[in-house]
């Protein structure tokens, strides 16, 4: 019997599925036409192909290896046919878009083909991004551009390879179908994956509409499998709201601690779960600038990247208010329950945006002086126009013992008697800290990446593929599995943006 009991364990640990086997999950299906459209994918009308095929992605599904390879795999991920007994759908939302409500959004060019569920039980949801028109797309086509694919598909590896929470890819299609934007390119769809896409504007929507049965129908859904812990809370949807506030704060920092701006941060945009979601005309910064703004159809700044973190105020406020019929009957007493829980989001981001700065420069302790010395460093890389980046993986080899010995950090800057300043300052600092030189070293290196997904980068690879050699999405894709390691063979990948990177222009429709 023993032995019967081991074996059984051992086979659930190296299940697989194959396209015909995948075990198919329903929950948000059950919630009803209210909040969402059945819809097919439309297939595009030329040949597909896939581009790339994300492994580590595919080992979250438990999908057997070379399944990639099948003609099926290629079909179903292109919108041609269908999981065996899956009905796909598109989610009904409303957002906040650029300050101002959109009463009614939704998947205008999503589709969610499947919900599974792998051998851990953990519920992932596939949706085609670019698959065609649905119910909610407004008279659009419902397409996504090669262009567009190839830089979320990018994008959020990359940014799963920093640590940060995010929807992932598992595969890019591509077709000879025309798709005009500004100008005519080919259609591509993006498969993504993420346990759940439900948003802060998929609660507005009904609150707006005075649905406020439907928005604990959702809040109950949201709770019941993805917030388990929260169900026991004497009051489970106050719980949820401080939840979601908690890892947005923590999401933005993160954001900000890498130089990452989203672009456009309307509520429809932002993830219930705290994942980056829907990656646009997003950029990481190159020069340290504050004031960045990296989505072009932004003209007032409003997402420009030292506005992320009030803006991440504003959304959480919008789904506060979205929550507030559930909180308590006393809409005065939500009101004032609501407020209180949102005054938590500055203090967790600003705890939690220290903590990652000060690792940054390999503080592993708290002190006064840490605020005034990252400050002094970030204006000085303002006003030097300083790669953000760089300076921050050069500093994981400060040498606190011969500041002389530091001129390949010292010659980033123009004011280089203001660095030797700030220089001597962090000496000090540093003295304070237990770790040498060389044990900081290897902090610091774990937390400031060598390499990011540059525009340029994404550009070089988007212009190949556009010639069907995809070798730069690939060789971009390993690299950015392990941004935070030394690979001298990409060495290249680490410099400075060339001076054409400043001519990439990104917008919503990127």
């Amino acid at each position: 019997m023993v032995y019967y009991i081991m074996a059984l364990s051992i086979k659930a640990v190296f299940m697989t599925f194959s396209l015909k086997s995948i075990p198919l999950d329903d929950s948000f299906l059950k919630l009803g036409n209210e909040f969402l459209s059945i819809v097919k994918p439309t297939p595009f009308r030329s040949e597909s192909t896939l581009i790339h095929y994300n492994k580590n992605a595919a080992n979250l599904l438990d999908f057997e290896n070379g399944i990639e390879q099948e003609q099926l795999f290629i079909d179903i991920f292109s919108g041609k046919q269908a999981l065996q007994n899956a009905k796909p759908f598109s989610m009904l939302y409303a957002g906040h878009q650029f300050g101002h409500l959109n009463p009614q959004l939704g998947d205008g060019r999503a589709i969610i083909v499947a919900e599974i569920k792998n051998k851990n039980n953990e519920k992932w949801e596939l949706q085609l991004k670019g698959s065609g028109p649905t119910p909610y797309s407004r008279g659009a086509d419902g397409r996504a551009v090669l262009r567009s694919t190839i830089r979320e598909y990018l994008c959020s590896e990359a940014m799963f390879g920093l640590g940060i929470p995010t929807t992932r890819a598992l595969c890019m299609t591509g077709s000879e179908d025309e798709v005009y934007r500004e100008n005519i390119e080919t259609g591509a769809i993006l498969t993504r994956l993420a346990p759940s896409h439900i948003r802060f504007g998929s609660f507005e929507i009904f609150y707006y509409r005075h649905q406020y049965d439907h928005i604990r129908t959702l809040a109950d859904h949201v709770i019941e499998h993805h917030y388990p812990e929260l169900s026991s809370e004497e009051n489970p949807y106050l719980a949820l709201l401080s939840e979601v506030i908690k890892r947005t704060a923590k999401l933005i920092s993160a954001w900000q601690s890498v130089g990452f701006s989203h672009g456009v941060m309307n509520t429809d945009n932002m993830s219930i779960l705290g994942l980056t979601l829907d990656y646009g005309p997003y950029g990481f910064l190159d020069n340290y600038d504050p004031g960045y703004i990296c989505n072009h159809s932004d003209h007032q700044g409003r997402y420009a990247f030292d506005q992320q973190p009030n803006i991440g105020l504003f959304n959480v406020s919008c789904f506060a208010q979205a929550l507030l019929p559930l909180i308590d009957k006393s809409p005065d007493k939500a009101a004032e329950m609501a407020k209180k829980e949102l005054e938590s989001y500055q203090s967790t981001f600003i705890s939690e945006y220290s903590k990652l700065m000060r690792r940054k420069l390999g503080l592993e302790n708290e002190d006064e002086q840490d605020q005034r010395l990252l400050e002094n460093l970030l204006n000085l890389m303002k006003d030097d126009n300083v790669d953000y980046t760089i300076l921050f993986r050069r500093l994981c080899n400060f040498d606190s013992t011969d500041t002389n010995n530091n001129n390949s950090i010292r010659d980033i800057f123009i004011q280089r008697d203001l660095f030797d300043l700030w220089s001597a300052s962090y000496q000090q600092r540093l003295e304070k800290e237990h770790d040498n030189d060389e044990q900081r070293a290897i902090k610091m290196k774990q937390v400031n990446p060598k390499y990011i997904l540059r525009n340029h980068m994404a550009e070089i690879a988007i212009k190949k593929a556009e010639k069907k050699d995809y070798s730069e999405i690939e060789r971009l894709f390993n690299l950015l599995q392990n941004p935070f390691d030394e690979q001298p063979e990409n060495e290249e990948y680490a410099g400075l943006p060339p001076q054409w990177a400043q001519e990439i222009s990104v917008s919503c429709s990127s």
